[in-house]
């Protein structure tokens, strides 16, 4: 039951310090947090053999966001 609190002490420190920051760079691994810490909650929360599947999931999914995001914001690709 510690675990859950740490994660969500974690996930609420890192959605506060992601909505302060101004620097949109600096924003990028408290959002990163954030996706870790529900990936985390999911699997700590759900007692179902399917919930680390879902965590995974969820974990992949947003780790393809965040680094679809961040290279946006580093210039992308340089085409042509």
């Amino acid at each position: 039951m510690i675990a859950i609190y740490l994660v969500a002490a974690l996930a609420v420190f890192a959605a506060i310090r992601a909505t302060v920051e101004k620097n949109t760079g600096r924003k990028l691994p408290y959002v990163n947090v954030m996706n870790f810490a529900i990936a985390g909650t999911i699997v700590l929360l759900l007692n179902h053999p399917l919930a680390l599947v879902a965590a995974a999931a969820y974990f992949v999914g947003s780790t393809l966001e965040a680094n679809a995001i961040a290279s946006t914001y580093a210039g992308g690709e340089q085409r042509g």
